[in-house]
This record gives structure tokens, C-alpha cells and sequence, in this order.
């Protein structure tokens, strides 16, 4: 059985590990560009290429969308409010932030979150953007770590939860 010690140990392992990949400037701007990008700038240009494409099609996963979002929104809040877990940077003086965080503090993942769960409801319903939206998703998840703004384990719960929130949410929208 996994100990919090344990978990917290192979966290910030991973932290230090990954964190040293945006020392070279050229994949620092790419997991800057991503991370800015998971802000909401592309979901909020995936809605709207969405409606501009398919007009009225769209409008129903478009508001599954919106849904979604602030569900997702509300959660990790609430959970941020919660748990008070201070970002890898601020912990750890061997961890560096490549980029501004949105708010102060780590748990969860609010982009992992917000990525995973507009991605499985986009997929849903237009499932042929998958080979566009994993990867993204994935990097976005990997950005949180390497810019020093997130745990793994921060990355993951965010996905957990993206998922719980997006599998939910197809039960509230039937």
C-alpha cells in the first residue's frame, strides 16, 4: 500500500525531473504556449470553430460544453479552498516556475481537469477530433508538472475528476 510519504516522495522526484526539461528555452516555450493555450483560449475557439461549422448541430454539445466548464470550474475551487497545498515551486527551492499560475495553490489540476473533461464530451460527440485533442490533453497534463505549477499527483486527480465530471454530466444531459 502506497503511504502518503511514499506518494509525496515520487512527487516531488518527479517534479525535479521533469522540471528540468523547460532549462532548454525551446520546450519551455512550447509547454508555455500549451499551458497558456489550456487557460481556455482553445476551448473557447473549439466552441466557437464548432458552432461557426456545424450552426445549429452544435449547439447542444457546445452547452454540454459550457456545463461541463463550470461544473468543472466549481469543483476545483472547491477543492483549492480546501486542501491549501502550496505549488512544487514554492515548496521545493530545487523546482522552478516557467510560468505564472493562475491562482495560489496546487491541488487539483485545474487544466488537466478542464482538459480532460471538454475533451471526453467533445469526443463524444464528434469523436474525429481525437487525434487532435489527446495529444493536446496529454500535454497540457504534462505542461502543469514540467512548468513546476503541479504535482503528478495534482495532474492526475485533476484527470480523475475531469473524467467523473465529464461521465456525470452525460447522465444530467440525456
Amino acid at each position: 500500500m502506497l503511504s502518503l510519504e511514499r506518494v509525496a516522495r515520487w512527487d516531488l522526484q518527479i517534479c525535479l525531473r521533469f522540471n528540468r526539461i523547460c532549462r532548454r528555452v525551446s520546450w519551455r516555450l512550447l509547454f508555455r504556449c500549451v499551458s497558456m493555450l489550456g487557460d481556455g483560449m482553445a476551448w473557447y475557439a473549439l466552441m466557437a470553430f464548432l458552432l461557426l461549422r456545424e450552426r445549429d448541430a452544435a449547439v447542444l454539445p457546445v452547452l454540454h460544453l459550457v456545463v461541463v466548464g463550470l461544473a468543472s470550474t466549481v469543483v476545483y475551487k472547491w477543492l483549492k479552498k480546501r486542501t491549501l497545498r502550496p505549488r512544487p515551486y514554492q515548496a521545493h527551492a530545487g523546482i522552478e516556475h516557467f510560468a505564472a499560475p493562475l491562482d495560489h495553490f496546487s491541488f487539483p489540476s485545474g487544466h488537466t481537469l478542464h482538459a480532460v473533461a471538454f475533451t471526453l464530451v467533445t469526443l463524444a460527440y464528434y469523436p474525429a477530433l481525437g487525434w487532435l485533442l489527446a495529444p493536446f490533453t496529454l500535454l497540457i497534463a504534462l505542461s502543469r508538472v514540467v512548468l513546476g505549477l503541479h504535482y503528478p499527483s495534482d495532474v492526475l486527480v485533476g484527470a480523475l475528476l475531469g473524467a467523473a465530471i465529464a461521465a456525470l454530466s452525460f447522465g444530467l444531459m440525456a
